[in-house]
């Protein structure tokens, strides 16, 4: 049985993911200095890896993957 941990991705996750640390992380993008100017996630606003131009709605790397893994589970 679990003991909560949160390192099996059950019940008790609160879906944070891990971060790599050190100079190897990759920098979010950020407005000008990051390239273009790019899309806010729908959900949580943050930066996404798409333009502004995208049309539709646009999700980041972490809200894209819990939607795949709810309408996977959605039966």
């Amino acid at each position: 049985m679990s003991t909560g941990t949160g390192t099996g991705g059950g019940a008790d996750d609160d879906g944070a993911y891990c971060v790599p640390a050190g100079p190897e992380a990759p920098a979010a993008p950020s407005g000008a200095a990051g390239g273009p100017p790019y899309a806010e996630c729908v959900l949580c606003r943050e930066p996404t890896e798409y333009p502004e131009s995208t049309r539709g709605a646009t999700l980041c790397p972490v809200c894209a993957w819990q939607e795949a893994g709810r309408s996977a589970c959605s039966g």
